[in-house]
């Protein structure tokens, strides 16, 4: 084979490898299930499939009419404006038309919509009943259905609901509210219920376009819920927004200490049973580092080697995604703990029975394990303060 001419001299090959972008995922991207009128009086959007909303005017033509130039509302229209007001508003949202009362199948339209972190069910108050029987779950029970078993399967999100708002005022209210949605409270953490007693509006939509117009690691105590309305008669007492926040409800409430007319969320916790996650901050920002070590590290998969150089090289990946979680505040440390790198850091022949093992296994499995610890630095939610006067 003779030699190869050294003519063009210079041949220049372009790999765009390491322009590959990451995936990203909008952690504030809602979505509503909810009721409209029949056939065209409901909006030109079919039953059962997400459609995305940008205005009132386009939800009004996707679910609701108009007669001589007004909107006809429908309960998902309504909701959608709800979202629409809030601020900062939701990165995303998406309406979903329901047919009839059969909320499992319209949820399930949103199974493919993997950008959806928040879904709620607009002006549904109904507990509902479990899937059981071959039938499928009903009222709320539905919504925490889907939420749980989507974030089983890796895409994470939440649920939010409301206690039903028409629910009298008496000395055993809380007692009342929490047993009545006990059914609820989902050990994973996926719901969240708000508590409005008397509301004008949705307050499920509303509370959940609020929450998720803040980045994920921002708590929701006192942030504020646009365009609903509560009767001052019927607010809550403070006996009551403690026992609401103790039952791991979020009372919302109009706080005197506050400037100005308003309702503010009184809590910010997960309708949970499980304590180490009951903040919904801690749940959004655990959910959005999941996102981001799977999309910066799929990568990875099927090129980094089970050698000290390839796993120094996802050690290094994985403190690029989050270093600028760091920088930013949203966590406060992190360190990264790769077994078979602590092993393939010792040479050969000083390595143990068990250090030899461990690489001889990960590399017949082709699996390696990663132990990542991030210090979370939460936000103050109580202050107690002592004043000492003196003479």
């Amino acid at each position: 084979m003779p030699v190869q001419a050294a003519y063009p001299f210079v041949e220049v090959n372009i790999d765009t490898s390491a322009l590959t972008p990451l995936a990203q995922r909008s952690p504030g991207v809602i979505a509503v299930v909810g009721k409209t009128a029949a056939n065209a009086a409901g909006g030109t959007a079919v039953d059962n499939q997400p459609f995305e909303v940008t205005d009132a005017k386009q939800a009004a033509a996707l679910f609701a009419s108009e007669q001589a130039g007004a909107v006809v509302p429908t309960p998902l229209y309504e909701s959608l404006k709800l979202a629409l007001m809030q601020s900062p508003r939701p990165s995303k949202i998406y309406g979903v038309r329901v047919n009839g009362d059969n909320y499992a199948a319209a949820l399930s339209a949103l199974e493919a919509a993997d950008d959806v972190t928040f879904v709620a069910i607009a002006k549904e108050s109904s507990v509902g009943a479990a899937a059981g029987g071959g039938n499928p779950a009903t009222g709320l029970m539905a919504l925490k259905d889907h939420v749980e078993t989507m974030s089983a399967a890796g895409q994470k999100r939440l649920g939010v609901a409301m206690i039903d708002p028409t629910t009298a005022k008496s000395n055993a209210y809380v007692q009342n509210v929490v047993a009545a949605v006990a059914s609820l409270r989902s050990s994973t953490s996926r719901m969240v219920l708000v508590a409005a007693r008397g509301v004008v509006g949705d307050a499920a939509v509303a509370s959940m376009a609020a929450m998720a117009g803040h980045a994920p690691h921002v708590s929701v105590l006192l942030k504020q819920v646009r365009g609903i309305t509560m009767p001052k008669a019927l607010g809550f007492s403070p006996a009551e927004v403690r026992g609401l926040s103790e039952g791991d409800l979020i009372p919302i409430i109009d706080p005197e200490l506050i400037v100005g007319e308003g309702l503010f969320f009184a809590e910010g916790r997960c309708f949970t049973s499980d304590a180490s996650q009951l903040y919904v901050d801690i749940v959004r920002t655990l959910d959005d580092i999941d996102f981001r070590l799977k999309a910066g590290l799929i990568g990875m998969v099927g090129d980094a080697r089970i050698t000290k150089e390839g796993l120094i090289s996802v050690k290094t990946r994985v403190e690029g995604i989050l270093g600028p979680l760091v920088r930013a505040g949203v966590i406060t440390d992190f360190s990264i703990d790769i077994p078979v790198l602590a092993v393939l850091s010792i040479p050969e022949s000083a390595r143990s029975a068990s250090d030899t093992a461990i690489v001889t296994t990960a590399r017949a499995n082709r699996a390696v394990d990663m132990l990542l610890t991030v210090t979370y630095g939460p936000a103050i939610h109580r202050l107690k303060v002592t004043l000492a006067p003196k003479f």
